[in-house]
């Protein structure tokens, strides 16, 4: 189980560079425009929030990697506290933003966090 934990957690923290990626650099091309459905002159309005909105999801990243590479109890304790994080967000953007967040966000967290929790 503490493999299986491990790669979900390699994947919320996967999906959260992912999420960086298109927040701060692509932002105003056709990848982030397609994510927030923006037209070039909104997403170019924008493009500060959202890159702001993506340092976030790269910090979320950096602490499930942290949760990776620390050793116990570090890295359960790691873990479980930023995989909380990513549900918070994810729950709070699905329910303010965007209801698409509670899926692609609020739900890997959600699964990595009780992986995690599972095999602790």
């Amino acid at each position: 189980m503490q493999a299986v934990a491990h790669i979900l957690v390699g994947l919320v923290a996967a999906l959260h560079v992912y999420i960086l990626v298109l927040e701060m650099f692509l932002w105003e091309r056709a990848p982030g425009r397609g994510l927030s459905g923006f037209d070039a002159d909104m997403a170019r309005r924008t493009a500060p929030l959202a890159a702001n909105q993506g340092l976030y999801n790269g910090f979320l990243a950096a602490g499930l990697i942290w949760g990776l590479i620390a050793a116990d109890p570090t890295a359960y304790r790691v873990q479980v506290f930023f995989l909380s994080c990513v549900l918070v967000a994810g729950l709070y953007g699905g329910l303010t933003a965007n209801r698409r967040i509670l899926f692609a966000q609020a739900l890997p967290g959600a699964i990595g966090l009780a992986a995690v929790l599972a095999a602790g």
